[in-house]
């Protein structure tokens, strides 16, 4: 087993130069980490990590992934599930620790310190489109679980990724795909010296079909221009970054009518659904180590857009738009400095994040993509100008009180400005033009215990919060949400290395949330229940570099999750859609002369549909896999397959009270009544394909 050891800095250098990842700064920063060793391509944080459910990939790991979406190399990810229940172009739902994330609530994504979650967006609370990263470009992620980092704040009950770009690359990047169902992607990249630093660039193109009846037809564009002096410690970027994407949307479908034979198993009940999306950002970052401690700066600005057409109901008339406008900008500073005469070792942490995001979205009814007057049942015309700013202190001390003792002590404090100019409602007498002001505080304690013969042992306790939709914060009249949502978490965990080339993780969870948001299937949207829940739950995580050239990775995870208060209806006590069990395996061959290849089992259990737990998905398992060959030291073909069994289950299931089915002529003509339901809809994983990939080095 060979290690590679990264450069020493001290312990405070590397939760400094990373504690900056927004919407609250990041974790860990795994580009700068003190004798972290890299066993085969996961790397090892036996004494530096803060609990047992934190982690970090590299680009080897990443690149032995496979995934039919961009989204899906998050799977790293363990006990994650990257779902999707549209076009290719939409945000990807998530799944972790118990929760239907839906669109990326209650789990921070970050790159390179701009925040990827959208507040208070058109389709839902959080929204996170990873459809403009680039994979080959990630250098690493860092994931981390629970509410127990002081560096993570909003959404960061779940968990946090923190997604690293390289500043440069060894060697030119070409890479050509070609498969089925309309399938094609070309990347360029390349990073050649400039000035005094690197020019990184990077251009993607792709397309994709799908199986479907009505053609996803998505169309990608995807662009980077990067420029970096100095070193990880000492150093500063600047990144421009472009995306475009227009797609097709074949939503769920209702499975009643799919097994009477009425729809397609690749069907669509309105053909006209779809979006088109775009991204522009802006961003610099600056990095400094002195003799006592690193400086980290971050500010960004961010254009996002997103013109979405939908149709959960199925009627001609109950298509709906949301639109998404948005420019987001903050800033992100911390310093981090040793300190003296306190235990073994000892350093501090303070940092500052600012965000700003100038909102302006929409709801509107349509049919076939054309307006059409308001509902006067449901509220689907309006308007809203948002202005929602956060201002983030917190502070982090961390102490080796001795050889096999340290603790992680976190404060911080968040305050959060909701202001709204509801320009239009189709509800009469509603003024949803307010202002609203909120501040929370939220305590960390990490303890770790170790490491006696290559084994930790940690206990975790802290707050967190996520905040609410803006437009629920300042309604005008009936329920009025709060702004920012506690949670509260604790944790025991075991992490080790006893056993060369295997390292295991075990850690057991509770998280109490003090207002449930929900899924609401017929209307496609988020709502804050009122009412509280408990998730209880382990992850236990395997990764074994069992020789030279073949590397097993197992995870299995499971988790109970309950609302706490009763509901005012009688419903039950289930969370619908929280995950319960799921497990991945993979065997990575490699290093065996020319060849290469993998093959990863993907296992989502059966999820409760309703609160009464009377209507639950079935599981979903999958086998993927690629096989490589190197033609030569540059370049390499690969053959890559996803569902190679073909089985027919379920990429997403949800439960809705009433839809607008099929009669035998095809025609979306026949009402199920609410009386009936809940009714089960679901939107199938994709059947056996291929793809071949062409990449050389230059």
């Amino acid at each position: 087993m060979k290690r590679h050891a990264l450069p020493k800095l001290t312990l405070l250098s590397q939760i400094i130069i990373s504690v900056f990842a927004m919407p609250c700064a990041q974790a860990d920063d795994i580009r700068v980490l003190p004798e972290v060793e890299v066993v085969g391509s996961r790397y090892s944080l036996l004494g530096i990590a803060d609990t047992a459910n934190e982690g970090a990939v590299g680009q080897a790991q990443i690149g032995n992934r496979v995934v039919a979406r961009t989204g899906e190399v998050l799977e790293v990810v363990p006990g994650l599930i990257v779902s999707q229940h549209s076009g290719d172009g939409k945000a990807n739902q998530y799944f972790l620790r118990g929760f239907n994330l839906d669109h990326g609530l209650d789990f921070k994504l970050s790159l390179d310190g701009m925040p990827i979650n959208q507040r208070s967006h058109a389709h839902g609370q959080g929204w996170a489109d990873l459809n403009p990263i680039i994979p080959e470009l990630i250098s690493s992620i860092h994931y981390r679980k629970g509410p127990y980092y002081a560096a993570e704040g909003d959404f960061a009950n779940a968990g946090s990724a923190n997604i690293f770009y390289s500043d440069k690359i060894d060697k030119g990047l070409a890479s050509f795909g070609l498969g089925q169902n309309g399938y094609y992607r070309t990347l360029l990249a390349n990073a050649p010296k400039f000035h005094d630093g690197n020019l990184l660039y990077a251009l993607e193109l792709s397309h994709y079909n799908g199986p479907w009846d009505t053609p996803d037809n998505y169309r990608k564009y995807n662009g980077i221009l990067r420029y970096s002096e100095g070193t990880s410690a000492n150093g500063f970027n600047l990144t421009a970054m472009a995306y475009s994407g227009k797609w097709n949307s074949t939503d769920q479908i209702p499975f009643d009518d799919y097994k009477q034979g009425k729809i397609s198993r690749w069907g669509s009940m309105d053909a006209s659904s779809g979006a088109n999306a775009s991204r522009y950002s802006l961003s610099g970052e600056w990095r400094r180590a002195d003799a006592s401690g690193t400086w980290l700066a971050q500010a960004y600005v961010i254009q996002n857009f997103l013109d979405l057409y939908s149709n959960f109901e199925y009627a001609p008339t109950s298509q709906f738009n949301q639109r998404d406008s948005r420019v987001t900008s903050g800033l992100n500073v911390a310093r981090s400095w040793d300190l003296k005469g306190l235990g073994k070792e000892a350093t501090n942490t303070l940092g500052i994040q600012i965000q700003n995001d100038n909102i302006h979205n929409a709801l509107g009814s349509t049919e076939g993509r054309k307006p059409i007057p308001c509902s006067s049942v449901i509220d689907q015309c309006r308007r809203d100008h948002i202005n929602q700013s956060s201002l983030g202190l917190y502070a982090e001390n961390h102490v080796h009180w001795n050889d096999w003792f340290r603790t992680v002590a976190g404060l911080r404090g968040d305050y959060f400005r909701f202001n709204n100019l509801g320009l239009t409602s189709s509800t009469p007498g509603i003024n949803n033009t307010a202002t609203v002001n909120d501040f929370i505080t939220s305590p960390k304690l990490n303890v770790v215990f170790g490491p006696w013969t290559r084994t930790e042992y940690y206990y975790s306790i802290g707050n967190g919060y996520h905040s609410n939709d803006a437009r629920g914060v300042t309604a005008g009249s009936g329920i009025r949400s709060n702004g920012l949502v506690r949670t509260f978490g604790q944790e025991v965990g075991i992490r080790t290395e006893i056993i060369n080339g295997l390292q295991t993780t075990l850690a057991l969870f509770q998280l109490d949330n003090a207002s449930e948001i929900v899924y609401i299937g017929d209307a496609g949207t988020t709502a804050d229940s009122g009412r509280r829940s408990r998730r209880t739950g382990f992850e236990f995580n395997n990764y074994f570099k069992a020789t030279k050239w073949l590397t097993i990775d197992a995870d299995f995870a499971y988790a109970r999750a309950r609302f706490r208060d009763p509901s005012t209806s009688g419903d039950g006590n289930f969370i619908a859609g929280a995950v319960e069990g799921v497990a991945s395996v993979a065997a990575i061959i490699d290093n065996q002369g020319p060849y290469s290849g993998s093959l990863q089992l993907r296992y989502f259990g059966p999820r409760p549909l309703t609160e009464d737990n009377a209507l639950r998905s079935n599981s979903t398992a999958t086998v993927n896999g690629k096989l490589g060959y190197k033609v030569n030291k540059d370049t390499k073909i690969e053959l890559v397959g996803f569902n190679l069994l073909n089985s027919k289950h379920s990429a997403i299931d949800y439960a809705v009270d009433s839809y607008t089915g099929k009669d035998a002529a095809g025609n979306n003509t026949v009402l199920h009544p609410e009386a009936n339901g809940p009714y089960r809809v679901f939107h199938p994983i994709e059947p056996r394909s291929f793809r071949v990939l062409l990449i050389t080095r230059f």
